[in-house]
């Protein structure tokens, strides 16, 4: 290995693994629960030893939060953008849409979230992702709007995420399952600021 570019190559495999581990904790913590898996048993997963992973993550909390902070990043990127945007329809509809995408591209860390509700809990990430869903739907309702419209919004929210697991199961493919559930979710928004609502086909 040439001196020059090792440090990069180490850099690089660093991420490489970090990766690799968020990836098989997730897929242990969803398929046994996070409360039954070990570090050991993620690095026997992983083939590497328990010291290797203690070089990235202290303990099971470190990893889940880790994984947390790749999901939020996008999300405070999205309430960053969303600011600075006036707050028209076509504006809350495109929050809409970045969401969807953030979302199908967090979706195994959104089904442990909803299998694992009690760990989520405990953990202080559970409270900042609380937190960052009251500012979406700030952004997504008018502070005037009356109960159902806000009722509206909210479920805009949410049907996103139940979209995620309910449908799962529904024979179909995975992008045109995500783009109802997106449709959906448009729909309500665009009642609640009391816009009519135009199929994609009409406009």
């Amino acid at each position: 290995m040439g001196g020059d570019t090792m440090d990069g190559t180490k850099r690089q495999r660093r991420g490489d693994t970090r990766q690799r581990i968020q990836d098989v904790a997730l897929e242990l913590f969803s398929e046994h629960g996070y409360e039954k898996t070990s570090l050991r048993e993620i690095a026997e997963h992983l083939d590497v030893t328990k010291a290797a992973l203690y070089y990235h993550f202290k303990t099971k909390e470190d990893i889940l939060i880790s994984l947390f902070q790749d999901l939020s990043r996008p999300m405070d990127e999205l309430i960053e953008w969303a600011r600075q945007q006036p707050r028209t329809l076509e504006t809350k509809q495109e929050i809409l849409r970045r969401y969807s995408n953030a979302l199908a591209e967090a979706a195994p860390l959104f089904r442990f979230m909803q299998e694992n509700q009690a760990a989520v809990r405990e953990l202080r990430t559970g409270e900042d992702f609380k937190d960052r869903m009251i500012r979406m739907v700030g952004l997504l309702k008018e502070p005037d709007a009356d109960l159902t419209d806000q009722v509206r919004c909210i479920s805009a929210l949410f049907s996103m995420h139940a979209g995620m697991f309910l449908l799962k199961d529904v024979e179909g493919d995975p992008e045109e399952k995500r783009k109802a559930v997106l449709e959906v979710a448009i729909d309500l928004v665009t009642q609640a600021h009391g816009g009519t609502v135009v199929t994609p086909e009409a406009s």
